[in-house]
């Protein structure tokens, strides 16, 4: 048994009260779950094969839950997407893995857009270090819509160089209620545990305008049907008052972006019980980004002029609200706990975000075995070597001692833990092979 003992902060991600804070308390952890959470036993005593942390001086939360990631998203120049696309793009990915965990400290993931379950897979048979992952596969879009990276000079036959159709991906673009039908049946056939289209166009995408349309009611209805006919949610990028209005209305469960959310959605939305992710991070780190189109850059600044207000709006309106990071710029992979910092900047209160990043997050996205240390969960955990609670600004400067994933430590900085590395990976693909 592993004993985090006296831990001086405890936040244990099952609300946004100051209930789930707790201090003075013993954590213990057997065999990748935890075992118990509760007062301070100063007379415990370790036994022979357990491990007694002191974490007197030291700040545990739950690992992070990111709910909107795309781990084989590198950049979005010509280079970039290249890369993607290339026989290597496996060793890319594998290593975005890693620093998604070790680095940004999530320990689950939604991606919405570009993982397989051949990736999944790799995951939880221990072949790769990341975070667990729930995927979407595609990002659903019209011709000419976010997902459509062909350019003004294709052929017929050219394909997106976003997510292209490859073994375990069908193609992200459809056009009409049967063919987005069909492809929400080959999506789910691929192991898909979530829907993912664009009901609006994108800050991103090259050939499309925001106030634009992107999908059709029928189209948007017809997935969103279907998804709900093979158990799955569905997810929606919308940033205009057009396309977040029709994600609420025609099924959408969680609307991400948010930029143009306005009062009237927020109570459309809070009518429908949606969630909403809105990624602030990205917002704010695309105005910032020199590599990119003029175009893009002109819609990244009318997107960074409301997006605050939307949250506030989505805040004061009572909205479930979501971590998540939309990485797709470099050095924004291992730096996931940024979302959290800057949903805070926007206006939530420290525990609102950090309830958004960890119990809230997984509940939401279908995880009722983490996301909050609770008896019977698993062992998820982040321990920090400062107050992240109180100010997670401390996350970037360097806070996260260690980071936790079933009972098992990533970092290496504290010895007395149980570690998982790169070693143990090898050996546990060789020993699956023998």
């Amino acid at each position: 048994m592993i004993i985090l003992s006296n831990i001086q902060k405890l936040y244990d991600g099952s609300s946004s009260t100051a209930a789930a804070v707790q201090t003075g308390v013993d954590l213990c952890i057997d065999k990748g779950r935890v075992a118990s959470v509760g007062r301070h036993d100063a007379e415990r005593r370790a036994g022979p094969e357990d491990v007694l942390v002191d974490c007197s001086h030291r700040t545990v939360t739950p690992g992070l839950i990111d709910c909107h990631g795309h781990i084989t998203a590198l950049g979005l120049s010509g280079e970039a997407l290249a890369k993607t696309n290339s026989p290597a793009a496996f060793v890319y990915v594998e290593k975005v893995l890693y620093e998604t965990l070790v680095n940004g400290g999530v320990t689950s993931l939604r991606d919405v857009g570009g993982a397989t379950d051949a990736m999944k897979r790799m995951v939880d048979e221990g072949v790769v270090i990341g975070p667990r992952l729930k995927i979407a596969i595609c990002m659903l879009s019209s011709t000419g819509g976010h997902a459509d990276f062909r350019g003004p000079d294709r052929c017929h036959a050219t394909m997106s160089a976003l997510w292209p159709a490859a073994p375990g991906r069908p193609s992200s673009i459809v056009d009409g209620p049967w063919e987005a039908r069909k492809r929400v049946r080959e999506i789910a056939a691929c192991g898909g545990d979530l829907i993912k289209l664009c009901t609006s166009p994108g800050v991103a995408s090259p050939s499309d305008r925001l106030e634009h349309r992107d999908f059709s009611p029928k189209e948007i209805e017809a997935i969103c049907e279907e998804a709900t006919a093979r158990g799955l949610r569905v997810a929606a990028h919308a940033h205009s008052v057009s396309g977040i209005g029709l994600a609420i209305e025609h099924g959408v469960h969680d609307i991400q972006h948010i930029s143009y959310m306005d009062e009237r959605l927020v109570e459309l939305a809070f009518e429908k019980n949606c969630t909403v992710t809105p990624t602030s991070w990205i917002i704010s780190a695309l105005q910032d980004e020199d590599d990119l189109s003029d175009f893009v850059k002109d819609k990244a600044k009318q997107v960074g002029e409301v997006h605050a207000k939307a949250v506030e709006h989505a805040r004061s309106g009572g909205l479930k609200i979501l971590m998540g990071t939309d990485a797709v710029l470099p050095g924004m992979h291992g730096r996931n706990f940024m979302e959290l910092i800057h949903l805070h900047r926007d206006g939530l209160s420290e525990l609102e975000a950090w309830h958004s990043s960890t119990g809230l997050a997984a509940d939401e996205i279908g995880l009722d075995d983490t996301g909050i240390l609770q008896a019977g969960k698993r062992a998820d955990l982040l321990i920090c070597d400062a107050d992240v609670v109180a100010d997670p600004e401390r996350l970037d400067k360097g806070a996260i001692l260690e980071v936790m994933k079933d009972g098992e430590a990533y970092r290496g900085a504290i010895t007395e833990l149980p570690q998982r590395t790169f070693e143990h990976t090898v050996r546990n693909l060789l020993g699956e092979r023998s």
